[in-house]
């Protein structure tokens, strides 16, 4: 468990808090690119990290992020008029009184005052630079002087029709989400049905890449893993190790990185990121985005994981923005039915996703971790508090934020899922040197294989 100071610590990220203050030194998700798509188009309110702003993109397609109060008489600027200024630069006008700011935040043009005034000159509303990668606006909310390069996690390579982005909003702290996601145990409990049992054995379960399918098995069959963490420069990846019903060890790898990166273990590897971007203390948006094309690697496990189950697994249309609806929610108990409950599912809740808001949101928008007993299964989320906490807590005494360095190879993160040949190391897996890997990026990377 952690202190109650401690948990403080971890989870306020409002500006002037340590964590808020870490998280601002990284490149940061504010909104995807298919919600500000027009030049000149409307402005889009935008809460991030407890500040309230507005995007917009100008009439020469660079897209702004501002303070959503005006400078000057606080009126919201999301009411603004996206336009061009009487000398042809071009921004967000505030309704109240035509006072215009650019991308940049600087006042553009003051008409409420009189011409010659240079007041315009010395206001400036609050702006954070953008960048548009992998169908996602970016932004850095850290100081100016400290600003980093962008983490190219593959996104910049992708071609427009390979770009793959969404969003979906949760109503619980950043950490209680991102937690979640980093539990591998709860996959053999929260998201089990009934019908695993009557699985067919397709023969994968033996040395080597199993079937989506009998992962399901796996995960049934020993529900209590156990966890072996390996540190790296970019935060730490970590195994669920089960033992499978032919008696050979199966283990699910998934990766973490600093500050609200995760990479969940698929078969046979992934470098798909889910990352857990807090709105506020409260509220959380979790971002996914693809970061290169890995065309075949469903051949290896065969039909899709989902597909197998009786679950729901989002909505059926996501809608061309990106954003994903939520159709369960506390308000209506996460669509429970008691009776599938008893007979078919674990949980009760037929939609995959609303089966971990179920656990995480009912805890609370910030559960008191000081009243947690914790076990040998939360090693990795253990792990991910100390490091955090201890990042920030660097940060505040003068030191840099880890894993933000433009010469590391972020591409290179990945989580993975196999049985394990006899002697086979699993942190070998999903690396460089790891041959499924090799032969997919051959396969698919279009940039050579050695900066992949």
């Amino acid at each position: 468990m952690l202190s109650a100071q401690d948990n403080e610590f971890l989870t306020r990220v409002g500006p002037g808090t340590p964590m808020g203050d870490l998280l601002r030194r990284y490149w940061t998700p504010a909104l995807l690119v298919s919600e500000v798509p027009e030049p000149a188009g409307d402005p889009v309110r935008v809460r991030l990290l407890g500040e309230d702003l507005v995007a917009f993109r100008d009439v020469n397609g660079r897209v702004g992020l501002i303070q959503e109060n005006c400078p000057h008489r606080g009126a919201s600027l999301f009411y603004g008029r996206n336009e061009i200024g009487p000398d042809g630069t071009c921004g967000l006008r505030c309704p109240y009184h035509g006072w215009q700011f650019d991308a940049d935040g600087a006042c553009i043009d003051m008409p409420s005052e009189p011409p010659t005034s240079t007041f315009k000159d010395r206001v400036r509303a609050k702006a954070y630079p953008t960048h548009e990668s992998g169908g996602i606006v970016w932004t850095y909310m850290g100081p100016s002087d400290t600003i980093t390069p962008f983490r190219d996690f593959g996104t910049e390579s992708l071609e427009p029709d390979q770009v793959a982005a969404t969003k979906l909003h949760t109503s619980c702290n950043w950490m209680q989400a991102m937690e979640g996601n980093m539990d591998t145990s709860h996959i053999s409990w929260l998201h089990q049905w009934n019908g695993v049992d009557d699985i067919p054995d397709d023969g994968s379960d033996k040395p080597g890449y199993p079937s989506n399918a009998m992962s399901w098995k796996f995960w049934k069959h020993d529900r209590a893993p156990r966890l072996e963490i390996e540190d790296t420069w970019y935060g730490f990846k970590y195994v669920g190790i089960r033992e499978t019903p032919a008696g050979h060890t199966h283990v699910r790898m998934s990766a973490y990185c600093y500050p609200y990166h995760t990479v969940i273990a698929s078969v046979p590897f992934s470098t798909q990121h889910g990352l857990f971007v807090p709105v506020d203390d409260h509220n959380t948006y979790r971002y996914s985005f693809s970061t290169r094309v890995n065309e075949g690697l469903n051949e290896v496990g065969g039909e899709n994981l989902f597909a197998v189950s009786p679950f729901e697994f989002g909505p059926a249309e996501v809608g061309r923005n990106g954003i994903i609806p939520r159709r369960y929610t506390l308000e209506n108990d996460y669509g429970i039915d008691r009776e599938d409950q008893r007979t078919t599912t674990f949980s009760g809740v037929r939609e995959f996703i609303s089966q971990d808001f179920m656990v995480t949101e009912t805890m609370g928008p910030i559960y008191d971790r000081s009243q947690e007993h914790l076990g040998t299964s939360d090693k990795a989320i253990i792990r991910m508090r100390r490091l955090l906490i201890a990042a920030a807590k660097r940060l505040a005494e003068g030191g840099e934020p880890p894993a933000v360095g433009g010469d590391l190879d972020y591409r290179g993160i990945r989580s993975a899922e196999k049985i394990l040949e006899s002697g086979e190391d699993w942190r070998l897996l999903g690396t460089d040197a790891d041959p499924m890997v090799q032969r997919y990026d051959a396969a698919n990377v279009r940039t050579p294989l050695a900066e992949s």
